[in-house]
């Protein structure tokens, strides 16, 4: 974590990238520790929001595909409970895209989404919207600590 720390806007990018996959990986400790050491509030945003919107798309595209064994292989997804979110979303429409940054049950969702061929679009901008809500408390926290810390 230290070496992506180091690489500041990038590393966090790549962080977030990397946890938005099913990696099992905390971007939040490497945004954390960027923030920590004076990056500037914007660009982790930027960079935090934009790698984690891009590795949960790849979970679509991977879905959209629609190859089991990709899913099983590259995923490593249990495809029960891929169905069964599958079914979930079903009724819900493309909207719970959103809900991508939920821990757990995120990868599912986009996957789903996308073995069931819901519109990019309408996956994106919803998934894009949760993951920045999702950054955006995560840095207020961060900042409204260093406030207490600092005294």
């Amino acid at each position: 974590m230290e070496f992506l720390i180091e690489y500041g806007y990038i590393g966090v990018f790549i962080a977030s990238f990397l946890a938005a996959t099913i990696l099992p990986f905390s971007s939040e400790v490497v945004l954390t520790g960027v923030l920590i050491g004076g990056a500037s509030y914007w660009p982790c945003m930027i960079a935090a929001t934009a790698g984690n919107c891009l590795g949960g798309m790849t979970c679509y595209w991977l879905g959209k595909m629609g190859k089991i064994e990709w899913i099983r292989k590259y995923l490593r997804l249990d495809i029960s409970k891929l169905e069964r979110v599958q079914n979930w979303v079903k009724d819900k429409g493309s909207w719970v895209g959103f809900f991508v940054f939920l821990p757990g049950i995120g990868d599912f969702i986009a996957v789903a989404l996308g073995f069931m061929r819901a519109n990019v679009w309408m996956v994106a901008i919803p998934m894009f919207m949760g993951k920045a809500l999702r950054y955006w408390i995560w840095m207020e926290v961060v900042y409204k600590v260093q406030e207490v810390v600092a005294g």
